[in-house]
């Protein structure tokens, strides 16, 4: 595997094909879970993946999000809180943030590795998804993502760069110049 190709392949598709993945390599993207870096080595994340199309349509209609019925199956990413806040009180939430993003990377680049398509979707009814999904309500949902096979009609427009120029600072921020 060539990490710089597929970080710099990775992208969200929004129109997916009939084709259904095997559910066996999704279990494999849903492994990188576990090796994100997580606070005090607590892991809060809980993942539901979702086959059955009567409650992908939910929620698709819970996230007004219409393509995401297209896809064979929905990953959702929640987090139970409770031991990572008693540890690091306040920042705790902070910290839950962080490790979902770090975890949801790392299953991005998996996904992308394994040829398989999504979007990281983030606006949702989460009253409704939970219902659906039998969630607990001290369980946050942190992102949806319908995962499929790229349709071959998907137009492959151009991935916007950021030059280095526009995020990079040295020793302070706005200074783009390095010391001597």
């Amino acid at each position: 595997m060539d990490l710089d190709k597929v970080i710099q392949g990775r992208k969200s598709t929004r129109k997916f094909s009939d084709k259904k993945p095997d559910w066996r390599e999704i279990i494999e993207c849903i492994d990188s879970f576990r090796f994100a870096p997580m606070a005090g080595n607590i892991f809060s994340l809980k993942i539901v993946l979702i086959d059955d199309k009567n409650k992908i349509n939910v929620i698709a209609e819970a996230a007004q999000q219409n393509f995401i019925s297209q896809a064979k199956y929905v990953v959702v990413v929640c987090s139970q809180s409770e031991r990572t806040i008693a540890s690091y009180g306040k920042k705790g939430k902070i910290y839950l943030n962080q490790q979902a993003g770090a975890a949801i990377e790392n299953f991005l680049l998996k996904v992308e590795e394994k040829k398989l398509a999504t979007c990281w979707v983030g606006h949702f009814n989460e009253r409704q998804i939970k219902e659906i999904l039998k969630i607990p309500e001290n369980v946050n949902i942190e992102a949806i993502f319908p995962i499929g096979y790229a349709s071959k009609l998907l137009k492959q427009g151009k991935k916007r760069k950021i030059s280095m120029d526009e995020i990079l600072y040295f020793n302070k921020y706005k200074n783009k110049r390095m010391g001597k």
